[in-house]
C-alpha cells in the first residue's frame, strides 16, 4: 500500500471504488490530494504525506484530548461501547445529560486462584459476578477517561434506542409536492393552508395514514434579476421552513389590519388571484418569486400591526426555545437582502458569522432580522396546525417531511456552519447505469472529522428542528450517511471519490431524535448502494424505498423479471413512481421516453431502441398484473394505473405511497434530472392528461381520484403486518 493510499484510508478517502462487481476504478491522484486538503490534511508532496503519516503514528493527530478517546463514542443498549483499546487500569466516568456521575470503568476480571477447599468458608458458593457497566439513559452524555500514566480524555457519549419506531400496521398515503397543489385560495402555488385541507380531506374521507411532502426548507433567493433556484433539494438551510409556504390570510393579525394597511392588503390579494389564474387558467409555470414578492409585502403589513397579547406571548415562548441557529438564519436573510444571496461575495468582515463586523450588523439591522425570526415562527405555527389536523383526521402518521441531502453553497447553513462543511467540495454521484456522466449536485458535504469533534450536534439540532411537527421523516439519499461522493471544485463528476462517515454515530443521533419525536424514518435508498447498507438500516428500523419499476428479480443473472409481490421487503415505503420519475400515465403511454428523447437525454443510446426497450419493460409489468388478476381485458389507462397500485397492496410493504398526480392521469414529471435549463422543474401544478391544471377542490371531487384511492384503501383494509 502506497503512503498516499495509507493516509487516505486513515481519513476515510477512497483511492478506488467498485461501480459494479468485479470492476474497479482508480481515483485520480489529484482528487485524493484535493479531498485530503479539504479535510485539513496536506498531501501535496511525498514529504507532506510522510509527515502526516508520522504525526498519525505518533498520535499527535489523535482523535480527542489526550488521544485516549475518539471525539464521539456510541453505546447501543445491549452491546459493548465503541471504545478504542485503553491502557490497563484506565477509569471511565460518565457525566449524564442530567448531571449525574456514574462509574463506567471496564469490568474487572475475577481474581485468579482455586476455589475454597471443602469445609472452608465460601465452599460450594459461586464466585461473585464481576460488576458490569451501569445502564445509561438514552441521550447525550460526556465520557471522561483517566489512564494510570496521567493521560486523560473526554468524548461525547451518545446512547440511542436499540431500534427506531416502525408502524404497527400497514398504511397508505399521498406523495405530494406541496407547491404543485393549488386551491382557490392559493397565491400562485400550494401553501400550508392547502396542506391542512388536503390532510383533513385525505384522512377523514379516505382513511389515508400520511402525506409525504417535498422538502419545505428555506430557499436561497436568486441574485437581483435572476429567479430563485426552485429545487427544494438545494435549500439555504434545512433548519427552518420557507415562509413562501405561508397562508397569509389565515394569520390572526391579517384580520386586524388598520384601514390603510387593509386596503393595501386587499390589492395584494387581488394580484395574488391574477397570479393564481396565470397558473390555473393560462397554464403558466409556477412563479415562486412572484408569489414571494406578494406574500412578503403582505407580511410586512402584518408585522407592523400590533399582535394580540396571546400571540405575543406565544412568539416570546417560541424565541425562548430557540438556539443560535435561528438568529444566524435571520441575520443571513437580512444581509442577503442588502448584499445579495452569495455570502462569499459579501464584504469580508461579514463572511464570518462571529466577526465584529457581523455583530455590528446584527445591531444595525435588528428590525429586519426580527422580521425574519418572526417569519420562522409563523411558518412553524402553520406547520404545527397541519400536523395536528392530520392526526385529528385519523392519520396514524400524519405529515412525512423530507430531509434534503445537503444545502446550497450560498445559503445560511453554509455561512453559519463553515467549520463543519468541506470547502471547495461538492456532493454528487459517480457514473451509473442511469447517468454515464455522473452527477454534481452542487452541495457542500459535511466534514466527517469536524462533525465528530462537534459531537454531531449540528446534525442533531437539524433533526430536532425538522421533527417538531411530523410523524415520519424521509431521508434523501440515505446511503450518504455511510459515504458520499465528493467532487473537487472544477472537476467533472467522474473525477470524484467516496468519503466515508461514521454511520454508527450518525445513525445513533438519527435514532435518538426520531425516538424523542415518536417518528418513523424512511430512507431513500435508490441507486448505487454499498453492500450491507440496506441490511444495516433495516436492522435499526429504518424503512427503505421500493419503486415498482425498479423491483426486479436479479437472482439468476439472466434478464431480470418483475419481482412478484410476495418477494418485496416489508420494511419499506412502496410506490409506483417518485418526483424524479415520470408519472405512471407517462410511463404507460411512452410519453416519458418521448420527452427524454426531445430533451436529448437518451445519451449514447439508439433512441428507437431505448423506446422499444422501455415499452417492453412496461409490457412485462402489465402482463404480470394480468396474470395476478389485477387487470381486466381491455383496461383503459385509469384501470392500468389502478392495477399498478393494487399490485403494491399485494406486497408486505408497511407503507404504500400514492403519487397524487397519478389520480388524474398527469403526464408531466415534476423533475427531470439533468435538465435545469430545458425543462420547468419544480414549477408545474398537478394537471390532468391534457395538461390542464387541477385544483385541490377538483381533486377532492374527482371520481377518478376517489376510485384510485379507494382501490388502495380497500387493498390494505385491515391487513396485518407480515
Amino acid at each position: 500500500m502506497s503512503p498516499l493510499t495509507r493516509l487516505a484510508a486513515a481519513h476515510g478517502v477512497a483511492t478506488s471504488y467498485e461501480p459494479a462487481p468485479g470492476r474497479r476504478i482508480r481515483v485520480p491522484k489529484d482528487t485524493v490530494v484535493a479531498v485530503l486538503a479539504a479535510l485539513g490534511v496536506d498531501a501535496a508532496t511525498p514529504g507532506a504525506v510522510r509527515e502526516a503519516l508520522e504525526r498519525q503514528d505518533r498520535g499527535t493527530d489523535g482523535p480527542g484530548p489526550g488521544g485516549l478517546l475518539p471525539p464521539t463514542v456510541v453505546h447501543r443498549p445491549g452491546g459493548p461501547p465503541a471504545l478504542p483499546p485503553l491502557p490497563a487500569g484506565t477509569t471511565l466516568r460518565v457525566e449524564t445529560g442530567t448531571g449525574a456521575l456514574l462509574d463506567w470503568s471496564p469490568p474487572r476480571a475475577p481474581l485468579p486462584g482455586r476455589p475454597p477447599a471443602a469445609g472452608a468458608p465460601g465452599a460450594g458458593q459461586a464466585r461473585p459476578p464481576v460488576a458490569d457497566r451501569p445502564p445509561l439513559p438514552l441521550g447525550r452524555h460526556l465520557l471522561h477517561a483517566a489512564a494510570p500514566d496521567g493521560r486523560t480524555g473526554r468524548a461525547t457519549l451518545i446512547v440511542p434506542p436499540a431500534r427506531l419506531p416502525v408502524p404497527d400496521r400497514r398504511s397508505w398515503g399521498l406523495l405530494v409536492q406541496l407547491y404543485s397543489v393549488l386551491s382557490a385560495r392559493s397565491w400562485g402555488m400550494g401553501d400550508l393552508g392547502d396542506l391542512t385541507e388536503l390532510a383533513d380531506w385525505a384522512g377523514r374521507s379516505l382513511g389515508a395514514g400520511f402525506v409525504q411532502l417535498n422538502p419545505l426548507h428555506a430557499a436561497v433567493p436568486g441574485p437581483p434579476g435572476e429567479p430563485t433556484d426552485a429545487s427544494p433539494y438545494r435549500p439555504a438551510t434545512r433548519r427552518f421552513p420557507d415562509p413562501v409556504h405561508l397562508r397569509v390570510t389565515d394569520l390572526p393579525e391579517f384580520s386586524l389590519l388598520a384601514p390603510p394597511a387593509r386596503q393595501q392588503a386587499e390589492e395584494l390579494v387581488a394580484r395574488a388571484a391574477r397570479l393564481r389564474d396565470a397558473v390555473l387558467v393560462e397554464r403558466r409555470p409556477i412563479d415562486r418569486d412572484a408569489v414571494w414578492e406578494l406574500k412578503r409585502a403582505a407580511l410586512e403589513l402584518v408585522y407592523a400591526t400590533p399582535a394580540p397579547p396571546g400571540r405575543r406571548a406565544a412568539y416570546a415562548a417560541f424565541l425562548a426555545g430557540r438556539d443560535r441557529a435561528l438568529d444566524d438564519h435571520a441575520t443571513w436573510c437580512a444581509l442577503a437582502e442588502l448584499h445579495g444571496p452569495d455570502w462569499r461575495s459579501w464584504p469580508s468582515g461579514l463572511r464570518d458569522p462571529r466577526s465584529p463586523d457581523t455583530a455590528r450588523a446584527r445591531t444595525e439591522h435588528r428590525e429586519r432580522i426580527g422580521f425574519h425570526r418572526w417569519l420562522a415562527w409563523l411558518t412553524d405555527t402553520q406547520l404545527a396546525r397541519a400536523q395536528r389536523t392530520a392526526r385529528q383526521a385519523g392519520m396514524s402518521i400524519g405529515l412525512v417531511h423530507d430531509l434534503a441531502v445537503g444545502v446550497h453553497p450560498h445559503g445560511s447553513e453554509t455561512w453559519a456552519q463553515q467549520h463543519v462543511l468541506a470547502a471547495g467540495m461538492s456532493t454528487g454521484a459517480p457514473p451509473d447505469a442511469f447517468n454515464a456522466r455522473g452527477q454534481d449536485w452542487g452541495l457542500p458535504p459535511w466534514r466527517p472529522d469536524a462533525l465528530a469533534r462537534a459531537g454531531y450536534m449540528p446534525y442533531q439540532e437539524l433533526l430536532a428542528g425538522l421533527l417538531r411537527h411530523t410523524g415520519a421523516l424521509r431521508v434523501d439519499h440515505v446511503m450518504g450517511l455511510y459515504r458520499l461522493w465528493w467532487i473537487p471544485e472544477g472537476a467533472a463528476p467522474t473525477d470524484g471519490t467516496y468519503v466515508s462517515y461514521d454511520a454508527e454515530a450518525i445513525l445513533a443521533v438519527l435514532a435518538l431524535e426520531a425516538h424523542r419525536a415518536g417518528a418513523v424514518v424512511v430512507g431513500e435508498d435508490l441507486g448505487t448502494v454499498e453492500p450491507g447498507v440496506r441490511e444495516d438500516l433495516a436492522g435499526r428500523g429504518v424503512l427503505g424505498t421500493s419503486v415498482l419499476w425498479f423491483e426486479r428479480d436479479h437472482g439468476d443473472g439472466a434478464r431480470p423479471d418483475p419481482l412478484p409481490p410476495e418477494q418485496w421487503r416489508t420494511g419499506c415505503l412502496a410506490t409506483v413512481t417518485t418526483h424524479d420519475l415520470p408519472p405512471t400515465a407517462a410511463r404507460l403511454s411512452g410519453d416519458d421516453l418521448a420527452l427524454r428523447r426531445r430533451l436529448g437525454l437518451l445519451d449514447g443510446a439508439d433512441p428507437d431502441a431505448a423506446c422499444a426497450a422501455g415499452a417492453a419493460e412496461t409490457a412485462e409489468w402489465l402482463a404480470l398484473f394480468d396474470r395476478l388478476g389485477l387487470l381486466a381485458p381491455g383496461a383503459d389507462e385509469a384501470e392500468q394505473i389502478a392495477a399498478a397500485y393494487r399490485f403494491l397492496t399485494r406486497t408486505p410493504a408497511l407503507m404504500t405511497g400514492v403519487w397524487l398526480p397519478d389520480g388524474v392521469g398527469d403526464r408531466r414529471p415534476q423533475n427531470v434530472p439533468g435538465t435545469s435549463d430545458t425543462y420547468p422543474n419544480w414549477m408545474l401544478p398537478v394537471a390532468d392528461g391534457t395538461g390542464r391544471p387541477v385544483t385541490l377542490e377538483e381533486l377532492a371531487r374527482s371520481p377518478r381520484v376517489a376510485a384510485l384511492l379507494r382501490t388502495v384503501a380497500d387493498g390494505l383494509s385491515s391487513a396485518p403486518v407480515r
